[in-house]
């Protein structure tokens, strides 16, 4: 794509045309721009426009077009084509810091973005000189400037936050400190200075602020992994400016920097050596008089977050993005103070909480912030240890979580207006959510009917947060691996549950919740066969949803959890009655055929593994409807997409295990486009895997006849993947796949075709992989096949008794009894460590596996054979019966004498002899 104006105009066109909300003009307009973006200069072309188009909305749509290009395409993958040439690499590296740095708010965002996730890949090795270009601007003295440089450098750094230690790390940390440290310090003395000449300008403040902010965290980010020297020697002008900003009570901000001075003070009230700081009683009363309880209080931003940005709101509070709020910052400083005070900071917040419910308690209607701040700060203070999924895991003893729930909670659960006081039910139902582990389970059971009720307020944070509160307690565990709350215990309120979840799906505002979704998923997950009567109704409104955001998903959780919800209706309803599958088909049917014919990307790994569930449940017969669908399964284009991959191989897999026979008849002219798929994937070290899960059920269930032509060309391949890239993954599916057609066409079959290729290539593979190698395999299953293959080599194979391969039969039996009787060899050559990691680039549809697709390990050798010990002894006594002495003198002159003995173990459980 030449950089020309009449392409310039064409692009334009095309990304006015996605921003369309009609599918029929935007998809088309979408395809194109994927269709290009493999085209050099392509990138180019979009930073010319958002740099120099006359229409805003052009340039604001181009910027976030190329950010996702970016997050798409600049991973380098191995064995997968480079998707940006090196000279667009190179201009966009040149130029991007600039033009970054001159772009409005809007765009300056969407490029910083993009630079982070360069950086991530290519700094510093591949862009020595970012920070230097960076680090220059802070001279301009334009804080528009300034703030985009810091925002990039925060977006870089906060790694350094999760990273683990290696000396790479430090290096780059090192060079970063070299460079940015000192410009960083100047500017923050800089800035504090500014603030002192502008107090009385709230705008200039506010931009002031904002850079203080970022610069806190920068500050942070830098050293966190250790006090690097620099900062040691420059303590005293960061903290005491830190004071300064801690104490500062300018009343015309009211920004978030206090959060960032209060988390810092919550990280050093945490180590040992600051213990004595905070040891006096005066100063522990201070802190919590005078920073923690008024940070506490429920500030009138967040009650507008409340009311009018609920998403934002949940997304602060329950997902712990909350982290530069002064709620949360004042809660982490209680947790802090907690570790080594524990008793006195409980002792002042006590009487805290009582004067706060008291003041509640005179006049609810004015009064309820203080309940509101009572409930934050009695969580603050019995929280010691939290995890996602058990909610708080350690508390503090001295604050007595039953009696607080029963005097103060449950009230207001049980209000029986569930649209009053909104806040105060939230905080509620949260308490019941994260102190699950530590409540006794009457008192869950008394809870969940309530909060069930409560799935009806019109509120969408008190709705979603009932939703969630139900399915955490759904996942809690009870004795004996089951659930603490039964089906059975659900059952008088099974009804109401389920009603109630559907109609909150229906509030303005939660059409794709996916706190409900998740909620309806665990629901069924939890009362399985009890939820049958329902689903005739249900399964229609869940298809009815799937349609609605099939139009445009966005809400890539709630989707998951939908077509999980989708999987639990079928494999429930088809446990009780298999024949019912069909009507989940014309259920289903109609709207996937819709999300296929408009390729919805981010739908289509789910469709496939849901009629992979289907199709599945079928009895061994393929439906006229799903043959159809075949060829369209083989079109090169859906195997592009790495998210596709993992769920179409399984589809395929149950295409054949189906009908392998039908396939072979009424469509034997797509076996060239089935192997055609396993060639494919056999030639990338990330999915060479699904290639070989496809290739032996082709094995498995293709009739013989219908591969006789393929089958010479399949080893070849495979040969040639071997010689260009052995990998120890490679080497293990090869393993399996070589002694599955041993099992499944005979050993005879198996030498003959390896020495079809090349005379005496069956021997070097014995040789050089199946002996040396086999002790890598890994799985029942896969054992399971290693071990029967081999023993059929040993035992129904002439050429291994009488030519030159006989030299292999002692090491070959040696490594069978290895295989059975030494540990699992898993060690990976050092230069392979990370080629199994499907890493999915950027913004790829990744693949979402659905747990309540799974499938069932499938066993191709089945109940035939149960201990293949067994089998190898009573093969081993068949084949001495069949040339008398030759096996024993074989066993006797090279066995080793520990196998030997194993061997002779396996005979005797056989009740066997060889002779």
């Amino acid at each position: 794509m030449e950089l020309n104006d009449a392409n310039l105009q064409t692009l334009t066109e095309f990304l006015r045309k996605t921003l369309d909300p009609d599918p029929s003009v935007r998809r088309p307009a979408e395809k194109f721009l994927e269709s290009v973006e493999g085209n050099q200069n392509y990138p180019l072309l979009l930073l010319t426009l958002l740099e120099k188009s006359q229409d805003n909305v052009i340039r604001v749509c181009a910027a976030v077009t190329f950010k996702n290009y970016i997050k798409r395409n600049w991973r380098i993958v191995e064995d997968e084509p480079n998707k940006i040439s090196d000279p667009d690499r190179t201009a966009i590296k040149a130029n991007i810091v600039n033009l970054m740095l001159s772009s409005p708010e809007q765009i300056q965002k969407q490029l910083s973005d993009a630079i982070s996730i360069i950086g991530r890949e290519d700094f510093p090795q591949k862009w020595p000189d970012l920070l230097t270009e960076m680090v220059t601007r802070f001279r301009s003295g334009d804080f528009h400037i300034i703030n985009g440089v810091l925002r990039t450098a925060h977006s870089l750094f906060k790694r350094y936050r999760h990273e683990f230690k290696s000396n790479e790390l430090w290096s780059e940390i090192k060079l970063v400190l070299d460079t940015f440290a000192l410009p960083l310090t100047e500017l923050f003395k800089a800035t504090i200075e500014l603030c002192q000449t502008h107090a009385t300008d709230v705008n200039a403040l506010k931009v002031l602020f904002s850079s203080l902010t970022l610069i806190a965290k920068l500050f942070y980010s830098l050293n966190f992994q250790d006090l690097p020297e620099f900062f040691e020697d420059h303590m005293e002008t960061w903290m005491t400016n830190f004071h300064g900003l801690l104490t500062l009570d300018n009343k015309l901000l009211q920004t978030d920097l206090v959060s960032n001075a209060i988390q810092f003070l919550a990280s050093v009230c945490e180590r040992p050596h600051y213990k004595h700081l905070f040891e006096d009683q005066n100063t522990l009363t201070s802190i919590c008089e005078k920073v923690i309880v008024p940070n506490m209080e429920f500030r009138s931003a967040d009650e507008e977050a409340f009311e009018d940005n609920s998403e934002e709101y949940i997304r602060r509070d329950l997902e712990g993005s909350d982290i530069d709020t002064r709620r949360r910052a004042a809660c982490d400083l209680v947790r802090g103070l907690c570790k080594f005070f524990e008793g006195p900071v409980t002792a002042i917040f006590s009487g805290y909480v009582n004067s706060m419910l008291a003041e509640y308690a005179k006049t609810p209607r004015e009064n309820w912030k203080h309940k509101d701040a009572a409930i934050y700060l009695v969580t603050s203070l019995a929280s010691k240890a939290q995890t996602q999924k058990h909610g708080i895991t350690q508390a503090n003893e001295l604050v007595n979580l039953t009696e607080f729930f029963v005097n103060h909670i449950l009230p207001d659960l049980k209000s029986p207006n569930v649209n009053e006081f909104p806040v105060l039910k939230a905080d509620a139902i949260k308490y019941v959510m994260i102190f699950r582990s530590q409540l006794p389970k009457e008192q869950l059971l008394q809870a969940v009917p309530l909060l069930i009720t409560h799935l009806q307020a019109e509120s969408t944070v008190e709705h979603t947060y009932a939703s969630h509160a139900l399915e955490r307690l759904f996942t809690m565990r009870g004795p004996n691996n089951t659930t603490l709350i039964t089906a059975a215990e659900m059952a008088p309120f099974t009804e109401q549950l389920l009603n109630n979840l559907f109609k909150a799906l229906a509030f303005p505002g939660s059409a794709e919740n996916e706190y409900i979704m998740k909620a309806i998923m665990r629901s069924f997950s939890l009362l399985q066969e009890s939820i049958v009567p329902y689903i005739p109704t249900l399964i229609g409104q869940l298809t009815h949803k799937l349609l609605q955001v099939s139009k445009n998903p966005s809400k890539p959780h709630f989707n998951h959890y939908l077509f999980e919800s989708l999987c639990l209706s079928v494999r429930i309803t088809c446990k009780a009655n298999p024949a019912t599958v069909s009507s989940f088909e014309e259920a289903l049917f109609p709207v996937f055929t819709e999300i296929l014919q408009n390729d919805v990307q981010e739908f289509l790994p789910y469709v496939f593994q849901v009629m992979s569930l289907l199709l599945e449940i079928h009895s061994n017969s393929i439906p006229a409807s799903y043959m159809a669908l075949f060829p369209h399964l083989l079109q090169p284009v859906l195997w592009e997409r790495t998210g596709n991959i993992p769920p179409l191989v399984r589809l395929l897999q149950a295409y054949l295990e189906k009908g392998g026979e039908t396939i072979a008849r009424s469509a034997a002219d797509k076996i060239p486009g089935l192997l055609g798929v396993f060639q494919k994937l056999i030639a990338s070290k990330a999915n060479d895997h699904q290639g070989f899960y496809l290739l032996n059920s082709i094995i498995e269930h293709m009739p013989p006849e219908s591969l006789i032509q393929y089958r010479k060309q399949i080893f070849i391949l495979l040969f040639q993947r071997l010689q260009s890239s052995k990998t120890t993954k490679f080497i293990k599916s090869f393993l399996v796949f070589v002694n599955l057609y041993c099992v499944k066409y005979g050993a005879i079959a198996l030498q003959e075709i390896f020495d079809s290729i090349q005379p005496k290539m069956f021997g070097m593979v014995l040789e050089k992989i199946v002996i040396p190698e086999v002790q890598k395999v890994s799985g029942p299953v896969e054992k399971k096949i290693c071990a029967v293959g081999i023993t059929k080599i040993l035992t129904e194979c002439p050429a291994m008794m009488d030519t030159e391969y006989t030299k292999l039969w002692t090491p070959l039996l040696q490594a069978l009894i290895g295989f059975f009787e030494l540990p699992e060899d898993d060690s990976i050559p050092d230069d392979e460590h990370f080629i199994d990691i499907e890493d999915t680039p950027g913004y790829q549809t990744a693949f979402s596996q659905l747990a309540f697709a799974g499938k069932k390990e499938h066993d191709p050798i089945g109940d035939a054979v149960g201990n293949p010990k067994i089998l190898l002894a009573q093969s081993l006594h068949k084949l001495s019966t069949a040339c008398p002495g030759r096996v024993p003198s074989m066993l006797s002159t090279s066995l080793n004498a520990e196998a030997l003995q194993f061997l002779q173990g396996y005979l005797q459980a056989a009740t066997v002899q060889l002779v």
